[in-house]
Parts: C-alpha cells; sequence; structure tokens
C-alpha cells in the first residue's frame, strides 16, 4: 500500500509544504492538493514541485466544470513538466452548491462529460490534432455554432508523457462505473472499509469488466483522519464538523451525494436529521448528531495496534494509496503520526 499525505485546502500552505517536504525524507509516496471555494490547486502543486524532488503530486480534486478540457489537459502537461513526470490529474465534479453557488456554472450531465474530458485530454497528451465530437463538447467547435473559423491545433509543446494517470473522484453508482473501466485511479471519499463493498462493489465490478487491461489495476486512493497514540480518541470528534457539512450542508435535500453515502452505509434516519439540523442553521446540534460509529468506521485513530488493524482492513477492502489527514495542530506530531503510517503499512 502505498501512504501519502492530503494537504487541508483551509489550512497554512506553507506549512503543508513544509510537511511534505519532511514525509518526503521519510518516504511517503504521494502529496495531494485540494481544490475547492480555496486558493486555486495548481498554484500550490507548482509550488510544490519546485520543493520537492521525488513524491508523486496530484490534485484532489480539479472540479470538471470550471475549466475547458483542454485547458485540463494543458495544466496537467504543465504540472507534469514542472515537476518532471511527477504529477497526476485528479479530476471530479464537486456538487451543485460549489458549482453552480460559486462558479455560477450549470452542474450538469457529470457522468457523460467525466467521459468525454478524460477522452479529449489523452488526445491532448498524445499531439494529436483534436478533433472531438462529442455530446458535450465539440472541438473544434461547429460553424453553427460559432465563427466558422476555429481548426483543428495539436499541443504546442511535447508532454513529458502522452499518458498522465488520472484518477476520479466518484461516490454515485454509474459514475464509480465508469471510474473503473476508464480511470488510473478511483478517490473516494469517506471510504469505510467493511462498507464499501455493499455500496460500491457491483459498480466496481461492472466498470472493471470494461476497462482496458493496458490502465492497470485501479489505484483505489482513500483519504483518512489520522492520529495514533493510547489517549488520541478525542481526536475523533475533530472530524465531526467535516461530516456534518458535507452531510448536512453540501447540497439540498434530495440532492446532497455525501447524505446518500451516508443513507446506504445504513445512517439514513442519522444523516436525515444532521441535514436538517444543519440546513436550519443549528450546525452544533448537526455536529453533536455525527455518530462515533461512522466517525471510526472511516478513520485511523487510536492505538498503533488498533491503526495497524484499521489498515489491514483498508487493505483487504482493496485500497491501494492511503492519503492521510493527521489531526493534530502540531507540526511535529503529524510528521510522526505519518512516519508510524509507513512503519505500519500493509
Amino acid at each position: 500500500m502505498r501512504i501519502g499525505i492530503a494537504l487541508d485546502y483551509a489550512g497554512g500552505f506553507h506549512d503543508g509544504v513544509e510537511r511534505v517536504i519532511e514525509l518526503e525524507k521519510a518516504g511517503i509516496d504521494i502529496a495531494v492538493v485540494p481544490e475547492a471555494y480555496s486558493y486555486d490547486a495548481v498554484s500550490q502543486l507548482g509550488y510544490l514541485a519546485a520543493k520537492t524532488t521525488t513524491v508523486e503530486l496530484a490534485s484532489g480534486v480539479f472540479p470538471i466544470y470550471t475549466r475547458t478540457p483542454s485547458l485540463l489537459a494543458m495544466t496537467a502537461a504543465g504540472l507534469d513538466f514542472v515537476s518532471d513526470g511527477r504529477f497526476r490529474l485528479g479530476i471530479g465534479t464537486s456538487g451543485p452548491q460549489v458549482i453552480e453557488g460559486f462558479h455560477g456554472v450549470e452542474f450538469d450531465a457529470p457522468v457523460g462529460r467525466t467521459r468525454e474530458i478524460v477522452e479529449i485530454c489523452r488526445q491532448v497528451w498524445r499531439r494529436e490534432r483534436l478533433h472531438y465530437a462529442g455530446r458535450h463538447y465539440q472541438i473544434p467547435l461547429p460553424a453553427n455554432r460559432g465563427t466558422g473559423l476555429g481548426k483543428a491545433l495539436q499541443i504546442i509543446n511535447h508532454p513529458v508523457r502522452e499518458r498522465i494517470p488520472i484518477s476520479i473522484a466518484a461516490l454515485g453508482p454509474k459514475n464509480v462505473e465508469l471510474t473503473a473501466e476508464i480511470a488510473e485511479g478511483w478517490q473516494p471519499v469517506f471510504f469505510w472499509p467493511e462498507r464499501s463493498g455493499r455500496v460500491w462493489g457491483a459498480a466496481l465490478t461492472a466498470g472493471t469488466a470494461r476497462r482496458d487491461p493496458a490502465l492497470g489495476p485501479l489505484d483505489i486512493m482513500v483519504g483518512s483522519a489520522l492520529a495514533i497514540g493510547d489517549h488520541v480518541d478525542d481526536r475523533l470528534a475533530w472530524t465531526k464538523p467535516d461530516l456534518a457539512l458535507y452531510i448536512g450542508g453540501m447540497g439540498a435535500k434530495g440532492r446532497n451525494f455525501y447524505h446518500s453515502l451516508a443513507t446506504r452505509y445504513g445512517f439514513g434516519d442519522v444523516a436525515d436529521r444532521i441535514q436538517e439540523l444543519y440546513l436550519s442553521g443549528r450546525k452544533q446540534e448537526a455536529i453533536a448528531a455525527v455518530p462515533d460509529e461512522l466517525v471510526r468506521g472511516i478513520s485511523l485513530v487510536g492505538s498503533r495496534a488498533f491503526v495497524a488493524e484499521r489498515l489491514a482492513a483498508f487493505a483487504a477492502a482493496g485500497v491501494t494509496t492511503l492519503l492521510a489527514r493527521p489531526l493534530t495542530p502540531d507540526p511535529g506530531e503529524a510528521v510522526r503520526y505519518v512516519e508510524e503510517l509507513l512503519e505500519l503499512r500493509v
């Protein structure tokens, strides 16, 4: 299992970079930079590329609606260039609240757009003249929709690699199935090893059946809160505000992917309650309603022996890359947690 670190999009980026530099020396495999309605991840990944030498760098994730497919390909090629071939393109849909509420772009056809974007990116990296006639993207733009002056172009530069790995953050069955079919990696959120099979097993099996063997095995990249020690159980509560935000506040009733995931894990009534409280402005009550069982199931928080057991459970569920999110304000302690995780890796 590869071990990496997921930076915090709301935290101090320079502190995060220093942490990555230390952990690169310790032997982590990958560092992932998120993008939400925060600073963009591209500038931070470029900065991180200049400060590191061996660790793989990834976006976690670029929303597919906020850049054209060709710009996504150009950006990935540029980051792969400045990092000497160490970049992995992580993409995802985000959600209507961010895409429509912050960017003012319609959130539509997530599965179809994802497939077309992946196909276009790979054409760009192969330096083909870009001819693409999809349902959602047409390149060059047809004359009846533009000036008629657009011509098929190829990227001017020669990308370091013509096949930059792509990981897709997907939760819904159709998008997970697509990911297993076309992507090098999958980035699910709030992954519970023992319950993941009943949520995603059928979709992964269906997508894998159509997978091109040249892609290799699907890299299942899972983020998890991390704290190792005999007296760290209080850290479990630190993750509840995020869970309450996503389950309760990231979307409306009937259109919240994280609420749906919690429901499929068996917490439907609780998820409804969290959403009701959060959307009515009672955020502290929503946080208090997040069940300890859910938090513990998706986290690596506890004694060294307990974390070793949980790490084995993640591996048994098919996880191939573990992205740690240390639960501590102390940079030294954060590094120690990840170093211990490296020692426990399976």
